[in-house]
């Protein structure tokens, strides 16, 4: 039997199975678990059998969707059985809603599961052009450089704090879940093998001192003003719910009081500032599309002594969107939501209409530019997510990338986190000719306060008064190892962008210069010759220390230089220009791209910066299950007695779930109509990755 033969008849049976919807046919169970095994191929036909089970079992709502994988996780052991429980019992019903809303194959398909499992290209950008109310001019009545530049003065990005209000001083610091330094109920008994220090441990989150700490620093900058490029929760995204985000929300707030911030701050919205995380829904959900008002609420009003009443408004009316023109000076801030462009918000997935401007973020960012450069302004575009990243939906990143070539002459510099990495990128106005002179426009990303990815860090800006460029950069940060850090935490000068890079440009950066688009992509020429250069970015880009690894993060080995990373990277510019928003950073010419585009798992409980979340269990449910049944249908090989022995507990517990008749939820809900018993899933027009099909045999 040809491997195709066998994929064609697994997906029968998956498909037969559907119709278990109505009936609770206990070949649910068998299918439910036989995809969840054959998925293990990690390819997109792999996925859409998957979402075709999966599709069955949302379809008798969403409690019983959620139990079923709660209980695959426990049985198997994946986390902790309360990590087990609060990583789907907030997003599962978002992706029954999803699975229960779409066909289980289609480009939406597709991009879930590229989501979800990490399988599955992003399907190619869709064609769409920005409108804009003017054309660009050719040239703009904006702040120009005098013969002599004026005194800069100082702006303050600080990013990712995510204050854990239960860090507890002296509890295990090495615990099993996927965040420490908690007194955990069920580890209450353990005795304590690495206590946590009161400041932070590299393993948990910032406690409140830390973050105390940070903001009396901040104080003593001489900034101007701050800008806060989102997420104040804590990563033990398991635990966390409105009433979380709330209370932590507040507390990051009576922070910045009780130090006496004495400087107004423009923050924008992070993935961690919803519950469940990452979840703003598009308002197009239909009775959904409130669920997240709240957040633009308490944003809206916890903001206005800093942004003013009218920007207070717009995050209330504009999903957490904002512009504010700064007091004194011709420098507007535009602040956006990119929650609604951020690959694992699962709101995204549950329509198959094309939608290029969810919540019109870019069309309120288009008139807000206009508005500027009408008025002779320039433009700071303050947001969370960086939009060169692997986890940003390709068709948004598009989109925006069109606003900032016809815009770029008004914008003077755009600010992220999210990556918890010090780092950048560019865009450029020809993406088949990057150069110094078709750089465009400069994204600054801030390193975090969590100790998680890091030593805690912030940046201050030496900035231009009347063109509003960045002359300098520096980096401040404290050091976890200092003997006296847990006493009281010192920060100290990491590095000036200007001292440490500009001797790297062959032409030399002369005092006047700001460091431009140009500057920095003339930087990454460096990198690409300058090994040494290279491997003191990447040591500062974590500050030193820090456990998590980043989705854009390179890690070469002790004997692997950064010339072989920089080959690679260039090999995979080809496929990045087709992206039109090309970026890159200091690490390379861009993101982890091969997983992307080869159907690998992209998950590998990688991006250990953004915490664990319900992708990385889906990824680690489908390898045990597929590596605990590993038995090849070609040889008929029998399951050992450890595997048997699970697969009886999984499927009877599974059984019990699915096949009870009692109501659920979401039951009937959301159907996208196709009537499954008829349901035959397409193949895919290509077979070469079926040679990693995994086939099971029961």
């Amino acid at each position: 039997m040809t491997w195709l033969n066998i994929l064609l008849f697994s997906l029968q049976l998956i498909s037969l199975g559907i119709c278990a919807t109505a009936t609770r046919n206990p070949t649910l169970v068998d299918d439910l678990v036989s995809s969840i095994a054959n998925a293990a191929a990690a390819n997109c036909v792999s996925c859409h059998g998957l979402l075709l089970s999966l599709k069955a079992t949302a379809l008798l709502g969403d409690d019983k969707f959620v139990d079923a994988l709660t209980s695959i996780c426990k049985t198997l052991k994946l986390q902790d059985s309360d990590v087990c429980e609060g990583v789907f019992i907030g997003p599962g019903p978002i992706i029954a809603h999803d699975l229960r809303s779409i066909p289980p194959r289609g480009e939406t398909s597709d991009r879930m599961c590229n989501a979800m499992l990490g399988v599955c290209k992003q399907p190619p950008v869709k064609n769409y052009t920005v409108p804009f109310p003017k054309p660009k001019p050719d040239f703009l009545r904006v702040p120009t450089a005098p013969a002599s530049r004026r005194p800069s003065f100082q702006v303050v990005h600080f990013s990712d704090v995510h204050i854990d209000r239960q860090y507890t001083p002296n509890s295990e610091a090495n615990c099993t879940k996927p965040l420490c330094c908690r007194p955990f109920e069920d580890q209450a008994d353990d005795p304590i093998t690495v206590p946590a220090g009161p400041m932070g441990n590299h393993k948990c989150d910032s406690p409140t001192g830390l973050a105390e700490s940070l903001l009396e620093a901040i104080d003593g900058t001489n900034s101007s003003f701050g800008i806060f490029t989102g997420d104040i929760v804590d990563g033990a995204v398991w635990l966390v719910d409105e009433t979380e985000v709330k209370l932590d929300f507040t507390t990051f707030l009576d922070l910045a009081d009780s130090s006496n911030l004495s400087i107004p701050v423009y923050p924008a919205l992070g993935n961690h500032e919803v519950a469940p995380v990452n979840s703003y829904p598009r308002n197009t959900s239909e009775g959904h599309e409130h669920e997240a008002q709240w957040v633009y609420d308490m944003a809206g009003v916890g903001w206005e002594h800093w942004i003013g009443p009218e920007a207070s408004t717009q995050v209330i009316h504009h999903t957490g969107s904002y512009s504010a023109l700064v007091p004194g000076t011709k420098l507007r801030i535009i602040s956006l939501n990119t929650g609604f462009w951020y690959k694992v918000n699962f709101w995204l997935y549950d329509s198959t209409k094309h939608q290029p401007d969810p919540n019109g973020i870019l069309s309120f960012l288009v008139s807000q530019l206009q508005l500027a450069e009408d008025a002779g302004e320039k433009v700071w575009i303050v947001g969370h997510m960086p939009m060169g990243g692997g986890d940003v939906v390709y068709d948004q990143s598009n989109y925006y990338d069109q606003i900032i070539q016809r815009y770029h002459q008004t914008i003077a510099g755009q600010f992220f986190g999210h990556t918890h990495a010090d780092e950048f990128q560019l865009s450029y106005s020809n993406y088949t000719n990057q150069a110094k002179d078709t750089a465009t426009s400069m994204s600054w990303i801030a390193p975090s306060l969590t100790p998680r990815s890091g030593n805690p860090a912030f940046k201050v800006y030496d900035v231009d008064p009347d063109t509003y460029e960045v002359m300098d950069m520096r980096v401040y940060f404290t050091n976890l190892s200092d003997t006296n850090y847990h006493a009281k935490p010192t920060w100290s000068l990491l590095y000036s962008a200007r001292d440490l890079y500009g001797p790297l440009i062959s032409d030399g950066l002369d005092d006047s210069s700001a460091l431009t688009p140009g500057f920095w992509h003339q930087v990454t020429e460096a990198f690409e010759s300058n090994d040494t250069a290279y491997r003191v970015y990447d040591l500062y880009k974590r500050r030193n220390g820090g456990s998590c690894v980043g989705l854009n993060d390179t890690v070469p080995g002790p004997d692997k230089k950064h010339k072989d990373d920089t080959d690679k990277e260039k090999e995979k510019s080809d496929y990045m220009r087709s992206w039109v928003w090309v970026w890159r950073t200091l690490a390379g010419l861009g993101g982890d791209v091969d997983g992307l585009e080869h159907g690998h798992h992209d998950h590998d409980l990688g991006d250990q910066c953004e915490s664990l979340g319900v992708s990385d269990v889906m990824v680690q449910m489908v390898r045990e299950v597929g590596s605990s049944m590993r038995v090849s249908s070609l040889t008929s090989s029998p399951l050992d007695s450890k595997a048997m022995s699970t697969l009886s507990t999984l499927k009877s517990q599974l059984a019990e779930i699915l096949l009870d008749d009692s109501p659920s939820e979401g039951e009937g809900q959301d159907h996208d109509g196709t009537d499954e018993c008829e349901l035959r899933l397409p193949i895919a027009d290509s077979y070469s990755e079926q040679q990693r099909f995994v086939g099971v045999s029961w």
